[in-house]
């Protein structure tokens, strides 16, 4: 089934339903919205020659437009390539050409300045530009697709080399969308999406379930996240659902403090893309109250490998609480869960080892990479690089990505765990760990800090109130102290900026 046909149903259902927001201003029902996907679904046939199975390009900031041309490409059977609209434009050339894009749309139709910069058989379009109604029929209906066919290719961050174009077919996207209601939150009508993060990524694919329940879509006005922006916005519009980074749940807290705000307005903010550390998560609940829903997930199975409930995180009289709050959940409904050894055997519960999953959300592979797909698909099972373990009840606690263990003198730090003791610091506002190379222990501990005066802590005293909390041989042999640390445009911190910024300054001390 093609997914499009969620929209389809519903403005054939409630036409006169408020469906589109550019702030609290709407700017289209669900029967304005279908209309103009149907329009630019047949320009993209009729004026274009595109054809089921086509890939097409979106480089553009979040808006409402985005979503439009979003339902137009899949209305016409065509395959998304969503790219991260804060890549440099050499960047998502390479990625519409490795996508074979036969179309980019852009935010003014100007993002390259030169044909050369893309590759010949992909035009660039202004994605604002909504064509005219005559010359052409419109598609009433969204081209028949099968379940498997190709709907969204996602591509990786690509940390370790050249990003890879994940295979997100409409089948998979359909799970994950059904899992939402089952696992994170009851949707209704009455609800409303807000997209403070980027539409290319996790937030944009939480579309699906608000479409298919009539539910609204709200654009901020500044296009992105702005935290007291957003509390406006949710505080008039009200039953406010958005996906955020931590780090962006951290700004909200912040800013919430600054100005006296409790969440009026807010019904849940999903939060993951990466740790959300225990003594924030209690910042975030004592300001927000029983607001928060935490999923883990990754582009191969996108939103949906674990979830931990709101009723969980906010009952913290149950026993035990902290050690599941710092857990990632229990598994969604669609996949199941193993940890393996080096072997990709699965090992005793508790124990540490590589997270696979296996279910109706993983991906059918890597556009292209046959190699790279044989590495992390084996036997049925996505082998997601993330180390951690599964408790007796089946929650699983995320330790880090298996490039990130350090190995110091034999023994393996986690990085999640220091990273877990040094925010409790009471002067500590944010936290990341590192490995370097050290020649007496193969790798040492190294913590960069952003502290909250913006001044350095002493050193000694810091390192004291670590090692009673936590084993010595894990406490870090250096702290860096600095005003922010780097993060991609998901909010996620970048330790491969911060691994090479070591690697710099031992380079330099040695001439």
């Amino acid at each position: 089934m093609n997914i499009a046909n969620w929209l389809h149903d519903t403005q054939r259902r409630d036409p006169q339903r408020p469906a589109l927001f550019e702030g609290t201003r709407q700017v289209a029902d669900y029967a304005t919205f279908a209309a103009h996907v149907r329009q630019r679904a047949a320009h993209l046939v009729d004026q274009h020659g595109l054809a089921a199975g086509d890939t097409v390009a979106v480089l553009m900031k979040n808006s409402c437009d985005y979503l439009e041309l979003l339902y137009a490409i899949w209305w016409m059977g065509g395959v998304v390539v969503p790219i991260n609209a804060k890549l440099h434009p050499a960047e998502a050339a390479w990625i519409a050409d490795n996508a074979e894009a036969r179309l980019i749309f852009t935010d003014g139709g100007r993002v390259f300045s030169a044909s050369r910069d893309l590759p010949q058989r992909c035009k660039e379009l202004d994605g604002h530009t909504l064509p005219p109604t005559r010359g052409w029929p419109t598609l009433e209906q969204p081209v028949p697709r099968q379940d498997q066919d190709l709907a969204w290719l996602f591509y990786t961050s690509g940390t370790t080399g050249r990003s890879k174009g994940v295979m997100l077919s409409h089948s998979n996207l359909i799970a994950m969308s059904l899992c939402y209601p089952t696992d994170v939150d009851p949707v209704s009508s009455d609800d409303a999406a807000l997209y403070a993060a980027p539409m290319s990524h996790g937030a944009g694919l939480y579309n699906f379930i608000h479409v298919r329940c009539g539910a609204r879509h709200v654009v901020p006005v500044s296009g992105g996240f702005d935290a007291a922006e957003l509390f406006g916005l949710a505080t008039l519009l009200g039953n406010v659902s958005l996906f955020a980074a931590p780090t962006m749940v951290k700004r909200m807290v912040e800013q919430a403090r600054r100005q006296g705000y409790g969440g009026e307005g807010i019904k849940t903010i999903v939060y993951g893309g990466g740790p959300m550390y225990l003594a924030h998560l209690c910042d975030a609940i004592d300001v927000f109250g029983p607001r928060l829903v935490q999923i883990y997930g990754q582009g191969e199975s996108p939103m949906t490998i674990s979830v931990l409930p709101r009723a969980l995180i906010a009952d913290r009289q149950r026993a035990g609480w902290a050690t599941l709050a710092a857990s990632v959940g229990h598994a969604q409904s669609c996949v199941e869960i193993r940890i393996l050894d080096a072997q990709q055997q699965p090992v005793p519960t508790g124990e540490h080892g590589e997270i696979a999953v296996r279910g109706a959300t993983v991906m059918h592979g890597y556009w292209r990479n046959p190699e790279a797909t044989r590495q992390t698909l084996v036997e049925g099972w996505l082998l997601t690089g993330d180390i951690g373990f599964l408790d007796a009840a089946g929650y699983l606690t995320l330790t880090d990505r298996s490039k990130d263990v350090i190995i110091t003198g034999g023994s393996n730090v986690y990085p999640r765990e220091v990273e877990e003791v040094l925010a409790q610091h009471p002067e500590v506002f944010e936290v990341c760990v590192v490995g370097e190379a050290d020649a007496q222990w193969g790798e040492s501990v190294v913590a960069f800090v952003v502290t909250r005066s913006g001044d350095a802590l002493d050193e000694t005293e810091l390192s004291a109130w670590f090692v009673q909390r936590m084993a010595s041989f894990k406490k870090p042999k250096k702290y860096l102290f600095r005003s922010e640390l780097p993060k991609n445009s998901y909010g996620k911190i970048l330790k491969t900026d911060l691994r090479q910024s070591l690697k710099a300054a031992s380079i330099a001390a040695l001439t």
